[in-house]
């Protein structure tokens, strides 16, 4: 038997995943310039007051499987044994992450990324991606013991944030014969190179 407060919290992590993925299905049906937080929480099946007790509006709702994957990355990084170099526990750590989600499918990825291309989630995502590269590049100094002013953990987390972007946008747009994970391997050991090869 779970605990009051685990049960509570399963109830309202189902809520919202509820309304991410009436967001999504919505969006893709109709564009999200003709969605509403009424109709997103009518086909969720609750009150437009508890859909603002989750999300401040459709945007985050429609990117919260998103914020899910990154918060799973960044506790699966900070997880890592504290021997490994933080490039290597960054792949090794998202390639987790990408094992236990498993292999999403490509005509479902395209249609929400159109989706997400909308102006008003764009800005909501930069503003998402900025917070994640804040909070990866604090877990990158601490793990590696570098003074605060240290660029070396922005970048980083910044280029690691983008090998993963590149290989979703690669897998989705190319529509590759290899599975995600294989294009976010060969990705990530892209971009290493300048991290992993000694200067000419």
């Amino acid at each position: 038997m779970g605990t009051p407060a685990g049960l509570r919290e399963r109830k309202k992590e189902a809520t919202r995943q509820a309304l991410h993925e009436a967001a999504m299905r919505l969006a893709v049906e109709r564009g999200l310039d003709n969605v509403t937080v009424e109709a997103i929480a009518d086909a969720a099946g609750v009150s437009r007051r508890t859909f603002s007790n989750y999300f401040a509006g459709k945007e985050d709702a429609l990117l919260y499987g998103d914020e899910r994957r990154m918060n799973r990355l960044l506790e699966a990084f900070a997880a890592r044994p504290p021997g490994e170099p933080s490039w290597t526990a960054l792949h090794r750590a998202a390639h987790g992450v990408y094992e236990e989600i498993g292999e999403p499918d490509p005509q479902w990825v395209a249609q929400s990324r159109l989706a997400r291309k909308h102006p008003s989630v764009l800005e909501r995502q930069l503003t998402h991606y900025a917070g994640y590269e804040r909070r990866l590049a604090g877990l990158i100094r601490d793990r590696d013991g570098l003074p605060p002013g240290s660029r070396r953990p922005r970048v980083l987390a910044g280029a690691f944030l983008t090998a993963m972007r590149i290989a979703a946008q690669v897998w989705t747009e190319e529509e590759p014969t290899s599975p995600l994970l294989a294009v976010l391997d060969e990705t990530v050991e892209e971009m290493a190179r300048p991290f992993t090869e000694p200067p000419d």
